[in-house]
């Protein structure tokens, strides 16, 4: 009987093709890495596959691919987000052209399969439920195929623990955890729902813990994002899970500051948010997208409804956690004083990072599905840009309601408004009289590689690249220190994130200015599409 022979495995991450209000570049620039975030799907993947299989992993963000790192692969695992299809799509052209079979997964090959049918292996939905299938295929000499996983059916209590050592800890900001997937919430334009469906599962406390030994072990300390796309969405879970982290922390000496993603009714429970504090999370992005209630309810997000959410996210900051928030402008029920409203609510809820984009309809969605059947759904909607565009000034790929001027004059407005220096700094001054920190660890681990920059050295720098900031910056640093050195700590990791936000959103201005100047031609043109030099402003 013949016995598979070991395989050698090269993972690719694919490039994000465009900078994006996600890149933080400048931030990670200050800081000296060179990404955000690691890529927590592949070295998950990484540790499915066979014991006796040998796996390298390049991230094409932060190290360039090599002619011998190609050469060494029996095969090639890639895939990813949709602003990583365009690279994704070279990557596949270009092990085809080296004889190297390529497997791809990921997010927008399972949304959009049929863009990726040059990929010999496509692997669709959660691997978890659907490698081992592939595994035996590989070793049973298939060199094509297609794996569907069933949906919303992976046990992630089986779930192994990622290849960590896989990842050069030194190039990112902060590294991820999964505790749970799913979400409850019907939101029209999300695609979560329709890959990990609206039952959120969980891993078990051991799991988790074994997957921060893991990393406590293998020396890392400092930010670690729970990557969930609600981690409140099983609260029952969650009430139990907490206490134990918190022990953890303690046990370990809070190695630890967590950040994660939450829906807004989490201020309405008090337990979770004390808890939370305990653990030693220090911030959370809830999606907002509307101050308006009739927009909300149209989009079905209606637990951010019959509330006042200024108020609930005050709420979250008298826990001591910090919200970045998301919005969404180009909703059909918008009214005309939108972006009024949107800028009035940004500063009232004292949010300094507000990540603003205009609507995109995104492969195999509730929103998706509407706009096909009302006739309003662009050619390509569901292909990249692929010249710098992204999906911020190149959204709206449908007919809107709303005259397209008016949504991308109401988009620019917001943005020149809340990313002003004078008005960001000033949410962070308020921002840092609300937030009560006093259950959270204090002092940052030692080895946490936000503790490399002294804080007047951060804010020296960012007020050096951006002159026009150095008032407003200087002042709200200087407030925040008198009063609270704890609060102070945020108050300069907010200032590092407008060393990226404020050059940026001036960069999104200008492509949207060329969006309106071809409308003004009256040539109605997607951003993917404007010339060479509009281009150029979001490279």
């Amino acid at each position: 009987m013949d016995v598979p022979s070991p395989c050698n495995v090269l993972m690719l991450y694919p490039l994000f093709t465009a900078e994006s209000f996600w890149s933080f570049g400048e931030s990670c620039e200050l800081m000296g890495v060179k990404r955000p975030a690691a890529p927590l799907g592949l070295i998950t993947v990484a540790a499915m596959l066979p014991a006796d299989w040998t796996v390298r992993l390049v991230d094409c963000n932060t190290a360039p691919l090599s002619d011998e790192d190609l050469a060494w692969a029996d095969v090639v695992f890639t895939g990813g987000m949709l602003p990583q299809q365009a690279d994704t799509l070279r990557l596949i052209e270009l092990c085809r052209a080296a004889g190297k079979p390529v497997v791809v997964g990921g997010p927008d090959p399972t949304s959009s399969p049929h863009i990726y049918e040059k990929a010999d292996f496509r692997v669709l939905g959660e691997a978890e439920s659907v490698i081992d299938e592939f595994i035996a295929a590989w070793e049973g000499g298939a060199r094509s195929g297609v794996f569907t996983a069933p949906k919303f059916q992976a046990d992630v209590t089986r779930t192994p623990v990622p290849r960590f050592d896989l990842l050069k800890f030194e190039d990112y900001l902060y590294l991820g955890v999964q505790y749970s997937r799913g979400c409850p919430f019907t939101c029209e334009f999300c695609d979560i729902i329709e890959l990990y469906g609206r039952v959120p599962r969980t891993k078990t406390a051991e799991q988790m813990f074994v997957e921060l030994e893991t990393l406590y072990q293998m020396g890392y300390r400092g930010h670690l994002d729970f990557v969930d796309d609600n981690f409140i969405g099983n609260k029952k879970s969650l009430r139990l899970f907490l206490p134990q982290l918190a022990e953890w922390q303690r046990a370990h000496g809070y190695p630890f500051e967590f950040s994660t993603e939450a829906s807004i009714n989490l201020a309405d429970d008090p337990e979770l948010l004390e808890q939370m504090g305990e653990a030693n999370f220090f911030g959370i992005f809830v999606g907002i997208e509307s101050p308006d209630p009739a927009t909300l309810v149209a989009m079905r997000k209606k637990q951010n409804t019959r509330r006042n959410i200024a108020e609930s996210i005050h709420k979250i900051y008298a826990a001591g956690i910090l919200v970045t928030a998301g919005f969404i402008v180009g909703f059909d029920n918008e009214k005309v004083s939108m972006a009024e409203a949107m800028i009035e609510f940004i500063e009232e809820a004292a949010i300094p990072v507000s990540m603003v984009g205009l609507l995109y309809a995104l492969p195999n969605t509730q929103l998706t599905r509407r706009l096909e059947r009302e006739g309003r759904l662009h050619p390509g909607h569901d292909l990249a840009p692929t010249i710098g565009a992204d999906q911020c000034t190149d959204g709206i790929n449908f007919d809107p309601v709303r005259p397209l001027r008016d949504i991308l004059m109401d988009y620019k407005r917001v943005l020149e408004r809340i990313y002003s220096p004078a008005a960001y700094a000033g949410r962070i001054d308020r921002l840092m009289t609300l937030l009560d920190r006093s259950r959270q660890r204090h002092e940052l681990a030692e080895g946490d590689i936000r503790a490399k920059l002294g804080a007047m050295e951060t804010v020296h720098r960012v007020v050096t690249a951006i002159p026009e900031a150095r008032g407003p910056l200087w002042q709200t640093f200087m407030n925040c220190a008198k009063r609270d050195t704890s609060s102070a700590r945020i108050a300069v990791q907010m200032i590092a994130a407008y060393a990226h936000l404020g050059p940026f959103s001036r960069k999104v201005i200008a492509a949207i200015d060329a969006r309106l100047a071809a409308l003004d031609d009256g040539t109605v043109i997607p951003a993917a599409t404007i010339d060479a030099t509009a281009a150029r402003h979001l490279a």
